[in-house]
C-alpha cells in the first residue's frame, strides 16, 4: 500500500556548485509543497566574493530564491530564514538585504553568530524554507 509522501515527487534544483556532487547535496529539494534551500554562501558567477557583508547577504538571497524559483515557487512562499554571521558588527547590514526582500513576507527569521564559516572571506551564509501552495 503506498502512502501519500510515496506519491510525492521529490525534486532537486542545483546552483552549479562543484561541491554538490561531491559532498552529495543539492541547492533545494522540493517534496510536495516544501522547499528547502541549503546553506547558500555568497559566491559570484564567475567565482569571486564581494567584501561587503550587505552584498554578501544580497547574493545569497538572490541564489536562494532562483533555486525556489526553479522549483515552483516565489519569494512570497518563504516562511523561514536562518542567516548565519561571522561577525556580530555585520548584523546591521544583513538585516538590511533581509529586509529590502522579505519586508513584506516577513517569515520566521534567525540571526546567529558563527565562529567561522568555510570560506574566511565569506561574512554571510544564508538558509530558508518556502512552503508553496
Amino acid at each position: 500500500m503506498s502512502t501519500k509522501e510515496d506519491q510525492m515527487e521529490r525534486r532537486h534544483a542545483s546552483s552549479g556548485s562543484p561541491y554538490e556532487a561531491t559532498i552529495g547535496f543539492s541547492r533545494a529539494v522540493r517534496l510536495g509543497n516544501h522547499i528547502a534551500v541549503s546553506g547558500t554562501a555568497p559566491i559570484w558567477p564567475d567565482g569571486g566574493i564581494v567584501l561587503d557583508a550587505k552584498a554578501q547577504a544580497k547574493r545569497c538571497l538572490e541564489i536562494a530564491l532562483s533555486a525556489v524559483e526553479e522549483l515552483g515557487g516565489s519569494v512570497q512562499d518563504v516562511v523561514r530564514t536562518r542567516m548565519f554571521i561571522t561577525r556580530a558588527d555585520v548584523a546591521d547590514e544583513v538585516s538590511e538585504a533581509h529586509g529590502e526582500v522579505f519586508r513584506d513576507v516577513r517569515p520566521a527569521a534567525t540571526m546567529v553568530v558563527v565562529a567561522a564559516l568555510l570560506d574566511p572571506r565569506w561574512l554571510v551564509e544564508i538558509e530558508l524554507d518556502a512552503i508553496c501552495s
